[in-house]
């Protein structure tokens, strides 16, 4: 795992938030641990493009917990509407923010356990948020994440909270970021699902499907 992140590094590497594009931000917003919540509220069951239109203009018109909380749920489901599923996303957002206000003195949580009692926040998202907001060592794992390491061989499993776990065995802690920052740009870019460019791939000698006759 490793040789995997430390030769993806070289591709991906540079700028302070390389994970920026899996997380729906535009270079214009902070990693602040309110805009990465949000937004990768917003990424969920959709691509990255719809998340940065969405997450845009949500926070062009309401960029503060207090701001989002006490929206009009029809006004926020107008703006996220390119993310999908726009009216429980916005409800979903809205009650977020106002728990942070009445829980944690609008404040976004460090602690995964804490994290995962906010509405539609699963473990992909908390340790999205922990990761990019915190500086956190965490795995975040994404679609791009969990296909791409099962299509090589390093995990087999079901869903993404196994391989989640299933990764944190076979990968040093100090570089648990580094699995979503770098696989998540290598399935976006060269491992693409359904049309793979193995013969552009920098890791292909290490992938179980690639070396297969």
């Amino acid at each position: 795992m490793i040789t995997i992140l430390d030769r993806l590094s070289k591709e991906y590497g540079g700028g302070a938030y390389p994970g920026r594009s899996s997380e729906g931000l535009s270079p214009e917003w902070d990693p602040s641990p309110f805009h990465v919540l949000l937004a990768t509220i917003l990424s969920q069951r959709t691509k990255d493009d719809n998340t940065r239109k969405a997450s845009d203009a949500l926070f062009k018109r309401f960029d503060s917990v207090n701001a989002v909380a006490s929206a009009n749920v029809d006004e926020i489901s107008r703006l996220i509407r390119p993310a999908g599923f726009p009216n429980q996303k916005a409800k979903a957002l809205i009650d977020v923010c106002k728990i942070l206000i009445s829980e944690y003195n609008s404040e976004v949580p460090s602690d995964i356990d804490e994290l995962l009692k906010l509405p539609m926040v699963g473990r992909k998202t908390a340790n999205c948020v922990l990761s990019y907001a915190f500086s956190i060592q965490a795995i975040c794992v994404d679609t791009h994440v969990h296909r791409i390491m099962n299509l090589m061989g390093l995990v087999r499993t079901k869903n993404p909270d196994e391989t989640e776990f299933e990764l944190m065995k076979i990968t040093p802690k100090k570089r648990w970021s580094d699995v979503n920052r770098y696989i998540v740009r290598h399935g976006q870019s060269v491992c693409i699902p359904n049309h793979p460019k193995c013969e552009r791939c920098s890791v292909a000698d290490l992938c179980i499907k690639s070396q297969a006759p």
